[in-house]
């Protein structure tokens, strides 16, 4: 795919700043804006939901949901009811949560990357209108399948860091997410788990995102180095909740406008 440009907006972001990040973004003609799910801040569907109508073409990720916080038929049928509102701009990531956070919420699970490989198979496949029979581990389906579901595909992405769950997502998701602690030169090591687990895949559509934390003055001279790492969508991850939105963004779109 094409490389992409986008921004997060931060959960510890006060929520009723979430429109007019939206709207700025989709101004500035960034293309994509990032949500991630943190206990106990907000919603990650709610929020995609508000950014999504508060913008025209702006493509939304969800970056990560939490799998042991989220029945999965639940966020097939989320999910579904996004896209038919707003076709072709969602994106999903599933994550394993922090599991201190998943324990104080009752959801912790024994083996998360087992559940991992269960949910995301079942969400691929309740989005792809399947009807899905499932007796694993964590997941349990019994001839479940969605009234409304997309039109069209709509990626699954795992979030992650350890080598097997990187591994994993080459294996079975449309795409991986990489959080601000990768240089240009460790993504490389990343990316090389990944490949491992796409060996033998016969699909080509895959999609690599990494969050990038820094300020606006950092955002033009970090596109290069990391596109070249094997990013294909970057995306400007504020510092800390004290940083310039507005900044940040315009200096997003800048970039995007020079790279279109």
């Amino acid at each position: 795919m094409n490389a992409r440009i986008g921004v997060v907006f931060r959960p510890d972001f006060h929520p009723d700043t979430l429109r007019e990040t939206a709207a700025a973004a989709d101004r500035a003609g960034v293309a994509e804006l990032w949500l991630w799910e943190d206990c106990f801040l907000q919603g990650g569907i709610a929020a995609a939901a508000v950014a999504l109508a508060s913008s025209e073409t702006l493509t939304v990720g969800l970056g990560v949901l939490p799998a042991p916080l989220r029945n999965v038929v639940t966020t097939a049928m989320e999910i579904a009811t996004l896209e038919a509102m707003f076709s072709g701009r969602i994106r999903v990531g599933i994550g394993h949560g922090v599991q201190d956070w998943m324990r104080q919420a009752g959801a912790a699970v024994a083996s998360p990357l087992t559940l991992m490989r269960e949910y995301v198979t079942a969400l691929s496949d309740l989005l792809s209108a399947r009807s899905v029979t499932v007796e694993g581990r964590y997941v349990r389906l019994a001839d479940v399948r969605l009234d409304w579901p997309p039109q069209q595909p709509v990626p699954v992405l795992i979030g992650g860091t350890g080598p097997k769950t990187l591994t994993l997502a080459g294996e079975i998701a449309d795409g991986v997410i990489l959080d601000s602690r990768y240089t240009a030169t460790t993504v490389r090591d990343a990316l090389g788990h990944v490949t491992s687990g796409r060996a033998g895949r016969d699909d080509t559509a895959f999609s690599t995102v990494l969050f990038l934390a820094c300020g606006a003055a950092q955002v033009a001279e970090s596109v290069g180095p990391f596109l070249a790492a094997g990013v294909d969508t970057l995306v400007f991850q504020p510092a800390g909740p004290q940083t310039d939105m507005p900044e940040l963004i315009a200096a997003t779109g800048e970039v995007a406008a020079a790279m279109r």
